[in-house]
């Protein structure tokens, strides 16, 4: 659903899916599943990848081996899924195009938080990787109280964290679990991919092909600057990171910073 009056709209915070959104990693989750399905000597069905895209990695692994008949190797699956994506990522971190110029300019405006189905250290690897760790004051991924997506959990809490109603925030996405989660949770969505399922491209509120259009570019470059942190706003960021990770209030760790 296109919304042209998103990009006239100045929300009070920005939350970002990593997988596919920032980082160029669903290549490497679709390389990490096919090493899985040879290693074990199985095959998933037609259409898998789509299906796969945007889930934990957990209930992938579940998918992949009921699909393939063999639901009693779902727990080796998970440990094996995981382990050839975190190698994967580590030898070949990659931004999505547009992605850095527009963390950094929507920075000057809103606070950020990334919500991710992503584990936690991932998450943060690949944010240190391409500089762009400090950019963000919380990252929200599954864990205690916090389901994955395609629950709202993690936009609920990202938009808690950052102090605004889930109405006032939005979120930039490319997968339909992940704007399935978002507009669950209440927040405007910015879909973004080069090939959107009809009920993605239906639930966005804009659909932009890459996050390096004029049009994104212009609306994060037009938007008045927000107030900055004071000095020890980093620390506090970087506390109530981990506590985002846990599914808890930033707040009960550390009253300082925005």
């Amino acid at each position: 659903m296109a919304a042209p009056g998103i990009l006239s709209w100045t929300p009070a915070a920005v939350v970002f899916d990593c997988d596919g959104t920032l980082m160029d990693t669903e290549r490497h989750w679709q390389d990490a599943r096919s090493l899985v399905l040879e290693e074990f000597g199985l095959a998933a069905g037609p259409g898998f990848a789509e299906r796969a895209k945007g889930m934990h990695y957990t209930e992938c692994a579940r998918l992949m081996a009921d699909e393939a008949g063999r639901p009693d190797l779902t727990a080796e699956m998970t440990e094996r899924l995981l382990a050839h994506f975190t190698q994967l990522v580590s030898e070949d971190p990659v931004t999505m195009p547009g992605a850095v110029e527009l963390v950094h300019g929507v920075g000057r405006f809103a606070p950020l938080t990334v919500a991710s189905n992503c584990p936690f250290e991932i998450v943060e690897s690949c944010l240190r990787t391409a500089d762009l760790l400090d950019c963000f004051e919380h990252i929200v991924v599954p864990g205690d109280g916090v389901r994955p997506k395609p629950h709202p959990d993690p936009y609920l809490t990202a938009a808690r964290l950052c102090g605004v109603a889930p109405a006032e925030a939005l979120a930039v996405e490319d997968s339909e679990a992940g704007i399935r989660s978002a507009v669950g949770a209440g927040l405007r969505v910015l879909g973004v991919g080069p090939s959107p399922s009809a009920e993605a491209a239906s639930l966005a509120d804009l659909w932009v092909s890459s996050l390096a259009e004029p049009s994104v570019r212009g609306w994060a470059g037009d938007r008045m600057p927000r107030q900055r942190p004071g000095s020890n706003g980093r620390a506090a960021r970087t506390a109530r990171r981990r506590d985002a990770a846990a599914g808890t209030s930033g707040d009960d760790a550390d009253a300082d910073g925005p």
